[in-house]
């Protein structure tokens, strides 16, 4: 069975947002460094497929195959990408496979399949659907000492809580944390 682990770069208020449109773009740059990233390689494993939303794809789709020949580039195009989507036949960035009309049921049946664990990132509307259906295991949240105030946040305005479980800190030079927390359920069960 495989793994459903989310990765998501926030800020401490929680934002997640850090694409181009967006204001305070590239808030995540000033931050990175090679341990940063050696970290980061060594927490997403070895090997991953990606599971993710269209909107994710799209933007990925417009930097990752044409990023050059670094580790993690490299992870990511080589991996196969599980995007949840009402427009399949349009998927070109491969390899590639669409979760179908039922998106609970395709990401049950696909953790239920032999290979490496499923790297979910920037999909804040299936974070939030797959951890109400109980379908995550880790939450990584990769901490940048910085506010925002306005963006994108991590979950939906209807997501239910959840109880995690602290596993485990990592620093980067620049004050980054990496936090891993394993998903235990319901915080009202």
């Amino acid at each position: 069975m495989r793994k459903i682990r989310i990765f998501e770069h926030i800020s401490l208020d929680g934002v997640i947002e850090h694409d181009k449109n967006y204001a305070n773009g590239a808030w995540t740059a000033p931050y990175r460094t090679p341990a940063g990233m050696a970290m980061l390689l060594e927490a997403y494993g070895a090997g991953f497929d990606l599971l993710i939303g269209r909107r994710t794809y799209d933007e990925w789709l417009g930097y990752w195959p044409n990023a050059g020949d670094f580790p993690m580039a490299n992870a990511i195009n080589a991996a196969t990408k599980y995007v949840a989507t009402h427009r399949p036949e349009s998927l070109e960035w491969g390899p590639v496979m669409d979760l179908g009309e039922d998106i609970i049921e395709g990401v049950r049946k696909l953790k239920l399949t032999d290979g490496p664990d499923l790297v979910l990132s920037g999909s804040i509307s299936l974070t939030s659907l797959l951890l109400d259906a109980g379908l995550i295991d880790d939450v990584i949240l990769i901490v940048y000492p910085v506010l925002l105030g306005r963006g994108k946040r991590l979950l939906s305005d209807s997501f239910d809580a959840r109880k995690l479980e602290f596993v485990s800190t990592k620093t980067t030079p620049t004050g980054v944390l990496l936090n891993t927390y394993r998903h235990v359920g319901s915080l009202n069960s």
